[in-house]
This record gives structure tokens, sequence and C-alpha cells, in this order.
């Protein structure tokens, strides 16, 4: 039995956090934005499993590359990422991960390459490695060399607000904490794995809703005006906790909507209300990803 039947190997998760800390307890890493992927490497294959435990090697076959680096059957755990000048770039990665034709994948995979940018590794020479500290794992991994489509995270130790307001400066995804003496707990969530994300923070028009949730929650249709016109930007999920809920229900249900690019069958309204968002960043349509609500 080969390693890939040996176990269920799933990425340890991170714990989400408001904000950035110090501790001489932790090291701290740049958080990529892009797939998360476990590698399977041997020297004749190269296997690219997803979070979800799926089978994408054919998707990213640059990938394969890496097959170079390992003299036995290894376990590397990183983020798939595309690059656009010296920034992540998840736009760029979607366009690559939703691809179906081969020839189309191949073609790309040579002319704009992906990077497995590699941060553990969880299996070396027949030997389970995620019962070791952390800074042992990340010793082990010093010894296999970069290329081209394989990189390795940098850290730094104990100043992570700092870092933080330098990945702020930069307009970076956020950042990772990481016990330095955690072990490698496959498919768990904890404080040894902390993610402390770069949120933008806007405001935007509501220009109308839908109930979501039985009058427990609505859905808001947000947008932004660009030359005296309202543009659809994202939705947002708002609880009736929330005082916004009250003036949105009660608003005035207008016939036609007032976005110059949206027409869905929802409660348009009188767009004079106002929505404070965070979210990470805008995509090429400038809409908003993963956009939350947020109490000003």
């Amino acid at each position: 039995m080969s390693i890939w039947q040996e176990r269920k190997w799933v990425p340890m998760l991170l714990k989400e956090i408001p904000h950035p800390f110090d501790s001489k307890d932790y090291i701290y890493e740049l958080k990529f934005d892009g797939i998360r992927a476990v590698v399977f490497a041997s020297p004749s294959k190269v296997v690219v499993q997803t979070r979800k435990k799926q089978d994408v090697s054919a998707l990213f076959p640059e990938l394969q590359n890496i097959k170079e680096l390992v003299k036995e059957n290894t376990i590397f755990d990183g983020e798939i990422v595309a690059f656009q000048d010296n920034k992540p770039n998840f736009s760029k990665l979607q366009e690559r991960s939703h691809l179906k034709n081969k020839e189309k994948i191949r073609t790309l995979s040579k002319e704009n390459p992906l990077v497995f940018v590699c941060f553990d590794i969880l299996y070396k020479k027949n030997k389970d490695l995620t019962n070791l500290p952390l800074l042992e794992r990340k010793e082990i991994l010093k010894n296999y060399p970069e290329n081209e489509y394989f990189l390795k995270t940098n850290w730094i130790e104990e100043k992570g607000k700092a870092f933080f307001k330098e990945i702020e400066k930069q307009d970076l995804e956020g950042i990772v904490a990481k016990k330095k003496d955690s072990p490698y707990l496959i498919n768990e969530r904890s404080n040894n794995w902390l993610k402390i994300k770069n949120f933008k923070k806007e405001s935007f028009v509501i220009g109308g809703y839908t109930d979501t949730n039985k009058n427990a929650s609505i859905t808001l249709y947000l947008g932004e005006y660009r030359n005296n016109k309202l543009y659809f930007v994202g939705k947002v999920s708002l609880n009736k906790k929330y005082a916004l809920y009250t003036k949105v229900i009660k608003s005035k249900i207008i016939k036609n909507s007032p976005f110059i690019d949206l027409e869905k069958d929802i409660n348009y309204i009188k767009s004079n209300l106002v929505c404070h968002v965070q979210y990470m960043e805008r995509t090429p349509n400038k809409h908003l990803r993963q956009p939350v609500f947020r109490e000003k």
C-alpha cells in the first residue's frame, strides 16, 4: 500500500483571530493567497491534493517538476500560488483552476507557471513526521532545494505586530502565527496555528435585499457610485440584531433596480442607506471578495 492510500492526509487548519500579537512561542509567516494543497512527491510522480481531498494534479502539470527535488516518497504541505508583479494574485489562479481544456492547461503551465509555496513537511523516508515539533520539521524541510515551481516560506520570530504592519503596507493577504513546538494536527483547528487577515474596510450603498432566513437575517445587495451610476459590488448577510436590519426592511420598496448592472427578483429600495463592510480584495470586475458586514 502506497502513502497515497495509507492515511487520509488532510491539511492542518488555521484558526482565525482578529488582531496580530507578539510572542516568543510563535513564528510568523506570510499568508499566501492561493489554494491550500498537500503534495505527494516521489522521484517518478507528483500528486497534488486539495484540502477537500480532490486530486488536481492534471490542472497544474508544471508541479510535476517537484519530483526532481526528492529521492524518496515525501509529503509536503503548502499553497499553490499565482504571482503577478511579485505578489500573489488569486484571480489569476482562479482562471487556471477553472480550466478544463487539456491543451490550454498545458500551454499556460509553460507560459505562466504556478508555484507551490511549501511551509511544512509531513512524511519522508517511510517516516511520519507529524508528531515532531514545527521547528524540527522546518529543519528537515531545509534539505530540499527550491526551483521555479517549488518555493519555501520564510518566517520571523516574536514580532507579529510589526510584521503585520508591513503586510498592510504591501497590501498582502495577512499573516500566519505558528507555535514553535506544535505537532502537525491533521484536519484540526487549534490555537497552534492562527491566521490574521488583512481585511480592507469600506462603506457601500444598499440597493436591495432578500429575506434569506425567515426574518432572522437578510442578504444585502451592495453598490458603489461611479460617474453617478450605481454599480453592484457584492452581497452580505445582515442579522436582525443590528439596527440597520430594521432600517432596511422599513425602507420603501421601489419597482426598478437602482443598479446599472443588476436585474434580479429582489426587494429594491431607495439607495440612501449605507453598509460598512470588510473584504479581502476586489475581483477584476470590481466585485468584493469575501465581504462581511461590519458595525462601524
